[in-house]
């Protein structure tokens, strides 16, 4: 991953070859001759070191752990921004949210925004090299089929940038020019695999050894969840079958179900070498809520399944849970390293789950090292038609947002998200099948719904395992909910962004926070990448929300910003206002995972009636600082009496997590 350049004077060589030479000479010689001085050699010049962030987790083991050492805890707080960039100033067509995990390759950053679109980025000066603009069946694809469109990132390899699309297709683009190279859609090898049948792609893939490697997204539509692998040279497969997490319809324990499918595989995965072994997690059973029709374990749902690399043959799967009922996927990839386990050198696949527990197990076997340690609040009885409240919620424990292991200090950090949740199961199959249709998806096609507790805060947390024990070494609570995930250095520093905008550094040995930088950004919901240059290193992390944002900080960066610890609480300055000017309505609509309208205009003094009226169901409104959780149907009025921008997102079913869905209260005097 690191690259450093060094070169010896084959001149310097041949003289000291020639100076020990004479000195072996017998004593008795005539007085030599004055030999001339050999050419002045200048001191070879070393170059800089320079360091990638080369995929997806920098790794192939996605551990996000990268070995740089400018940045230290004693100097963290001379960080700074260096560039920024908006997307929508690149280009107005980019549409709301990021969920974008930067590549950066020889000084280049590779980052995609919601659509599919990508940017080469010259990483110093934040320069764009190549925009790739998606066809235009990319976008029309999202709006027919009201799909998520948002994208996690690409892989680079062989000259080229791999992206996988909203429409399940599958590109790469010429790594120096930004020209398509191929372009293929997985139902020209896979029939079945279209977004018709409610399949669609937000992961990133992974490159490796000539291939690469595919998951699938829209497990909660009742779609077969699959991982496969194309050859990189032609985009044709390079497995004989996809790896399909759950059986056909009408087959084993779907036998007899209308809906039933899932095992969605929304991370990139891992490799090991070493083994041979590629893996990745499966998500949740469909219906989600509803099990009744799908008996049994549902097995590899909620599990990690370990390949072989060449073939796609099962190697081994373990289950984290079985036959679940809460939406409790394994939804971030598995992460392979070697950590000391008892005193003992252990290879090992790691993973967090959205049930909130952690699971360590040998790589080869895949027997438990650790299982079901709990990172969060734990409690879910089955569903019920009338609603039953669990812990967590189904945003999670620990979502996609990824974790990090320190090798040095033994220790796997893991975010996660601490709400609970009201879940509903329809009373029967033929009752869930009349909600079917009509742009609805997810849980909601089924039946079932969610809605988060109206008096319960959302807030996050990070917990530190030490392999040795696997107990728990540290954890703090964050005033957000950890939806981005973490990365962390060599020189036991941990960078993650939050639901506010903001980045921060915390010490890995102990939790502590020790630095803070406010973006322009409105939310952050992706890992950061870091990578050095020329002997500086850089931070790089994506931001979300209406005005989707790129940032990149460096030591000796602008600071103006920068502000030490978490973020302050937040109050209602609302609170019992009399109303002193106009009402303003505000009918708030959702399309293709978008609000509309996405900015309301008031002055001081107004009255802001906001009314959902959304009518599939899937979406809700939060504003925070009026303490606003409404869902379809219902209205909340506040009386503004403090100018500025206020933002509001989806709180139903994916809670703060929702970052395509936001919009702005804008107030002025």
């Amino acid at each position: 991953m690191r690259t450093k350049v060094k070169w010896i004077s084959a001149v310097l060589v041949v003289s000291t070859f020639m100076l020990v030479a004479c000195q072996n000479e017998p004593e008795e010689v005539e007085e030599p001759e004055k030999v001339e001085e050999p050419e002045k050699v200048e001191e070879p010049v070393v170059e800089a070191e320079n360091g990638d962030f080369p995929t997806f987790g920098y790794d192939l083991g996605l551990t996000r752990h990268v070995p740089y050492e400018e940045i230290t805890k004693e100097n963290v707080g001379e960080v700074g921004l260096v560039w920024s960039k908006k997307f929508k100033d690149i280009n107005p067509d980019i549409p709301a949210g990021n969920q974008s995990f930067p590549v950066v390759v020889d000084g280049v950053a590779y980052v995609t925004t919601a659509m599919n679109y990508v940017y080469a980025f010259d990483a110093l000066t934040g320069d764009v090299v190549w925009e790739w603009i998606p066809p235009a069946e990319i976008k029309e694809n999202a709006e027919r089929t009201g799909l998520p469109s948002s994208n996690r990132g690409v892989a680079v390899g062989e000259g080229k940038v791999f992206m996988i699309t909203n429409n399940v297709g599958v590109v790469s683009i010429d790594q120096k020019t930004g020209e398509t190279v191929n372009y293929v859609k997985i139902s020209e090898f896979y029939p079945d695999v279209t977004p018709e049948n409610g399949y669609y792609e937000t992961t990133a893939p992974t490159y490796y050894d000539g291939k690469i490697f595919v998951g699938s997204s829209g497990g909660d539509n009742g779609v077969r969840g699959f991982e496969m692998a194309f050859n990189a040279s032609d985009l044709t497969p390079a497995w004989d079958e996809p790896f399909w997490t759950v059986p056909p319809k009408g087959e084993d324990w779907l036998a007899e179900g209308l809906f039933g499918g899932g095992g969605a595989v929304w991370m990139p995965p891992s490799v090991d070498e070493e083994t041979n072994t590629l893996f990745f997690s499966a998500g949740n059973p469909a219906p989600d809520f509803y099990g009744e029709k799908r008996p049994g374990a549902n097995p590899h749902t909620n599990s990690v399944i370990a390949v072989d690399l060449d073939t796609g043959q099962l190697k081994w799967a373990q289950q984290q849970v079985s036959h679940d009922l809460w939406d409790y996927d394994t939804a971030d990839s598995p992460t392979v390293y070697t950590a000391t386990i008892n005193g003992e050198e252990q290879r090992v696949v790691a993973v967090g789950t959205k049930g909130g527990e952690w699971f360590v197990y040998d790589v080869e076997t895949g027997e438990p090292y650790y299982k079901n340690v709990p990172f969060a609040k734990i409690d879910h009885p089955e569903p019920t038609p009338e609603g039953v409240l669990v812990y967590p919620g189904i945003l999670g424990g620990q979502n996609y947002a990824p974790n990090t292991y320190d090798p040095k200090l033994n220790f796997d950090l893991i975010p996660s998200m601490e709400q609970g949740g009201i879940i509903k199961t329809a009373k029967n199959e033929e009752e869930g099948g009349q909600n079917t249709g009509g742009g609805k998806g997810g849980a909601q096609a089924f039946g079932t719904s969610y809605a988060p507790p109206a008096d319960e805060e959302a807030y996050g947390t990070i917990t530190a395992f030490d392999l040795n024990t696997g107990k728990e070494a540290w954890k703090i609570e964050t005033k957000d909910p950890q939806r981005a995930g973490l990365t962390s250095t060599a020189t036991g520093l941990t960078f993650y962004g939050d639901y506010s905008g903001k980045v921060n550094a915390l010490d890995t040995a102990t939790g502590e926070i020790l630095w803070s930088y406010q973006t322009t950004g409105l939310t952050i919901s992706a890992s950061p990448s870091i990578f050095v240059v020329d002997g500086k290193q850089y931070i790089m992390i994506t931001s979300a929300g209406n005005d989707p944002q790129v940032f990149v900080f460096a030591l000796g960066g602008e600071k103006s910003q920068a502000e030490a610890g978490e973020a302050e609480g937040t109050t209602d300055p609302h609170a019992g206002a009399e109303a002193t000017g106009e009402v303003v309505e505000v009918n708030l609509t959702a399309k293709n995972f978008e609000f509309s309208p996405t900015e309301v205009k008031a002055k001081v003094g107004d009255t802001v009636r906001f009314t959902m009226k959304n009518d599939s169901g899937l979406h809700g409104i939060a504003l925070d600082e009026f303490g606003m959780n409404i869902k379809e149907g219902e209205t909340f009025e506040v009386v503004v009496t403090e100018e500025g921008e206020f933002r509001f997102y989806c709180a139903i079913p994916c809670g703060q997590g929702h970052d395509t869905m936001s919009g702005l209260l804008v107030v002025s005097k």
